[in-house]
């Protein structure tokens, strides 16, 4: 991996006369430039040395660019890098298609250096914003993870693939099985918080939907089938009683003392003498607080 603070552009053209402009240009923006020829050689050269970005022209022998950028957003440890094609083509097909197969932006032959590092400019920045908000998911312990109309999982947090390797889903199955699934599923356009439980396993794996925004990929969940739920988890997890676990559950999800007695078929006052059990095994004073940790363990279930 390249020590530097500069950004890392990996520049991909058969053109001799192309490459020369774009790298004076970029190194001028104090950018460190990376050139590849063509697209099995960019390949190599992104998974040895990640770019911050990819400027990738779309014509090119054996490995044309459409099928360079295809297969970069085929692995998932360099999907999330932003690829702005090059190209002298003015047909609205192959603009269309470049960004169909996964390119943030394109550029017209002869480049305008200018237009270049403006356009660069806003989709580095846009990078290190979607960067930031990964790291910060990482860091929360979900199984979560985005994945495209077509079933290809372009990102996920360690903990995803963490479950995956526990129910012994391979590379192979993950490819095959899981995408076919996702995208069958997927094509039917499933509601928020819609379950898909994943056949072809035997350890019992669902996914649910997080957020889907319309031309985004969506945002889901993986859910583990053999790991505890609800009271049963916050029984589990905080050694209570079962009434008292569901006492809490229903406290983390908005109750008052009264709808919990309905709810659970006892007195507002039995409600709160499990309270005055749950707060110091929990070593907190208050329902807020009791409600707050109860929230963060059912939220990483």
């Amino acid at each position: 991996m390249m020590k530097t603070n500069n950004d890392i552009v990996l520049v991909v053209d058969d053109s001799a006369d192309a490459l020369s402009l774009i790298n004076d240009t970029l190194e001028a923006a104090n950018m460190d430039v990376l050139v590849a020829l063509e697209g099995k050689q960019a390949l190599t050269i992104a998974k040895r040395i990640r770019p911050d970005i990819i400027l990738l022209d779309a014509i090119m022998p054996t490995m044309d660019g459409f099928e360079t950028c295809r297969a970069l957003k085929a692995d998932a440890s360099l999907a999330s890098i932003p690829v702005i094609f090059m190209t002298g083509l003015s047909d609205t097909d192959d603009i269309v298609r470049g960004l169909e197969v996964g390119g943030v932006d394109y550029l017209t032959k002869p480049i305008k250096p200018s237009e270049l590092l403006a356009r660069m400019k806003v989709h580095l920045n846009n990078a290190r914003l979607t960067s930031s908000a990964q790291l910060a998911l990482d860091s929360t312990g979900q199984h979560l993870m985005t994945v495209s109309d077509d079933g290809n999982i372009m990102w996920a947090t360690p903990q995803t693939y963490a479950l995956l390797a526990k129910a012994r889903a391979s590379t192979q199955w993950q490819h095959k099985v899981l995408t076919q699934q996702l995208k069958q599923w997927l094509d039917h356009q499933p509601e928020i918080d819609s379950r898909l439980p994943l056949s072809g396993l035997d350890y019992p794996l669902s996914v649910k939907i997080v957020s889907a925004e319309q031309g985004q990929e969506r945002l889901l969940k993986l859910e583990d089938g053999r790991r505890p739920t609800g009271p049963h988890l916050l029984r589990q997890e905080l050694e209570l009683t079962e009434r008292e676990s569901e006492v809490l559950h229903w406290l983390a999800n908005g109750k008052t003392n009264r709808e919990i007695a309905q709810i659970l078929d006892m007195s507002p006052r039995t409600v709160n003498k499990h309270l005055e059990q749950i707060f110091p095994k929990l070593s907190v004073e208050n329902r807020t607080a009791a409600a707050g940790i109860a929230l963060k363990i059912l939220a990483n279930a």
